[in-house]
């Protein structure tokens, strides 16, 4: 167990969310932020509005997701517009201390003493759960660890709103006894620079230390069952269907390959509408692409479609792949690229802001565009993809950049030094 050498007891952490299920960023590094409290004799509890984790560890609060109905009329009523009426802020005071009479039982009910609040205090998708745990710890200053992923000054649809007071007061607060998490340096300058707060940058990570297993018996006609024959190439787009992910570059770079392909997209567009969606349809048949949009038999578990066909997860699907394209124009950090680089695949990428601060730097080998595709990448992807030894030796050398930079151990020396400084103490591990 974590024993703490000051307080002499086991400590029980909390983390806080509108949602923690799912394969979403946020709850896919929340499990691996758990996964290392956990190992280190921590044990995990979870505050949201969805959850997929063991019962027993979990609150249910439903006013704490963002797809609450009287959350997103609060949203309807406070973005895109520069005044609020006064049922709203009414709304959000009452919902604020729902939601906060609420958080006081959680850390009754499981003994907490370390929170965690993901994205809750960053994001305002749901203004009245960040209110709740900005006043929840002035009134008892419990140690926190807020982690970032996605500040609203990165999201256009946000920056004309009514609820500056609120957004200045919570997303995120400025508190004493808040330790602060983000996972790029952009993110890091802008908060310093917007706010005067000091941060840590944690990278998203994967456990490459230890590498994937083999494919099993479920997962052996993935290939099949996604109709891919076998003389003929699968790219993969691990993203969901929405604009910013660059899928028209991928639909392109398979056009100029004229190598026999199909390109597979991994999810669905979500809730953000299905007009880029059609989108990619039509410029696929113009430019006469085969592209799957298979969202249907891939999901967060393994199952039956309701038509009686094999659902599979993304990671059933990776060890299939001959290329992995991500040219998305904007990504918080890219958990898609660090998978990638896990299953040992070439990756085509646009050089996103992140990705050219953060990821380049650390000496990666992948094909490259800069917001269009070049004749210069296409004989790259080319070549890559047509020549075996030369593919082994860039995937593996980007597995070992991954596993230096991030990896799990990556994850836990950062945490550690967090938790010392906003609790105090200093765990010791036995």
């Amino acid at each position: 167990m974590a024993y703490c050498e000051r307080c002499h007891q086991t400590h029980n952490v909390g983390f806080i969310s509108t949602r923690l299920a799912g394969t979403d960023g946020v709850s896919l590094e929340t499990e691996k932020w758990a996964t290392v409290f956990e190992k280190n004799g921590f044990t995990c509890y979870y505050f949201a509005g969805e959850l997929d984790r063991p019962k027993e560890n979990c609150y249910l609060s439903s006013e704490a997701h963002f797809n609450h109905p009287e959350i997103k009329n609060i949203n309807k009523n406070v973005y895109g517009v520069y005044q609020r009426g006064r049922f709203v802020t009414e709304k959000i005071q009452e919902l604020k201390q729902k939601l906060k009479d609420q958080l006081y039982d959680f850390i009754s009910k499981f003994n907490i003493e370390l929170i965690v609040p993901q994205n809750a205090l960053t994001i305002p998708l749901n203004i009245p759960l960040g209110l709740a745990i900005t006043e929840m710890l002035c009134e008892i200053r419990m140690p926190a660890i807020a982690h970032h992923h996605d500040f609203f000054w990165e999201r256009q649809r946000f920056m004309t709103n009514a609820v500056w007071d609120y957004l200045n007061m919570a997303f995120p607060p400025h508190l004493p006894g808040i330790e602060h998490a983000v996972i790029n340096s952009s993110a890091d300058n802008q908060l310093s620079l917007r706010t005067g707060i000091s941060s840590t940058i944690i990278p998203n990570v994967m456990d490459f230390d230890i590498p994937p297993p083999p494919v099993d018996e479920y997962a052996s006609d993935v290939r099949e069952a996604l109709g891919i024959e076998d003389d003929e190439l699968l790219i993969l787009q691990p993203t969901r269907v929405v604009q910013r992910k660059g899928i028209e570059h991928a639909i392109e770079l398979l056009h100029r390959l004229g190598l026999k392909a199909k390109l597979a997209i991994s999810h669905s567009s979500g809730d953000e509408g299905f007009q880029y969606e059609q989108r990619l349809h039509e410029y696929s048949k113009m430019m006469k692409v085969d592209t799957l949009f298979v969202s249907d038999v891939i999901g967060e578990c393994r199952g039956k479609t309701p038509d009686g066909r094999k659902i599979y997860t993304l990671y059933d699907v990776y060890p299939h792949a001959d290329l992995v394209t991500y040219p998305s124009n904007f990504e918080g950090f890219g958990n898609a690229f660090l998978e990638a680089v896990y299953f040992r695949k070439p990756i085509v990428i646009n050089t996103y802001s992140n990705y050219s601060m953060d990821i380049k730097p650390k000496g990666f080998s992948v094909i490259e565009i800069d917001g269009y595709v070049t004749e210069k990448a296409v004989e790259e992807t080319r070549k890559v993809l047509q020549n075996s030894r030369l593919r082994g030796k860039l995937t593996d050398h980007n597995y070992e950049i991954a596993r230096r930079y991030y990896s799990y151990r990556v994850l836990h020396q950062e945490l550690t030094n967090l938790i010392a400084k906003c609790t105090g103490c200093r765990a010791k591990l036995i």
